[in-house]
């Protein structure tokens, strides 16, 4: 029955007759597996040498760590903090990056505060790292606040400040709509 609910509209689900059937999904949700962050993420690179060069400076600025492993032969290079795992690959093709082919599109951190997104531009521009103007795109939302850079092979990076609308999210998550 509970299936039937995913396919009224959502005007539809906070109807008189629904309430039953809200509290059954709720409480179904509450025994899932729920993702809790991101472990960590592989980045494919033309040329790892280079990358690590860019990488070293972006990822210091923004307090990673750095090591390195290898699989199957092949160099990796990892940067981390208590959070996850950015970890560098070579590519096993020539093609270059297109953001807007099938794949990634481009990959944002989080920082805490507008402030804290001003600070990392600064410092990647006082390492020479080419970055834009720290500022607000209410377009995207009214309190969204960013900068975007890209890596050696076209992989656009973006660094934004913690919304309003994810610290409710994130704090309110048992009362959140689906």
């Amino acid at each position: 029955m509970h299936c039937q609910y995913f396919l009224f509209p959502k005007a539809y689900r906070s109807a008189r007759l629904l309430p039953s059937v809200q509290l059954l999904v709720r409480a179904q949700q509450k025994h899932m597996p729920e993702v809790i962050g991101i472990d960590h993420i592989y980045i494919t690179v033309s040329n790892l040498e280079r990358s690590e060069i860019f990488y070293d400076v972006v990822m210091k600025v923004l307090g990673f760590q750095k090591n390195k492993f290898q699989i199957d032969g092949e160099k990796h290079i990892q940067y981390y903090n208590r959070h996850f795992g950015y970890v560098l690959r070579p590519a096993r093709s020539k093609d270059s990056h297109n953001p807007y082919a099938p794949g990634l599109h481009h990959f944002c951190l989080r920082v805490e505060s507008e402030k804290e997104v001003r600070e990392t531009a600064r410092r990647l521009k006082e390492q020479n790292i080419s970055v834009s103007e720290p500022k607000q795109y209410p377009e995207y939302a009214p309190d969204y606040f960013a900068v975007f850079l890209s890596d050696p092979d076209g992989l656009r990076l973006e660094v934004t400040d913690y919304r309003q609308e994810r610290r409710q999210r994130h704090d309110d998550w048992e009362n959140v709509e689906p």
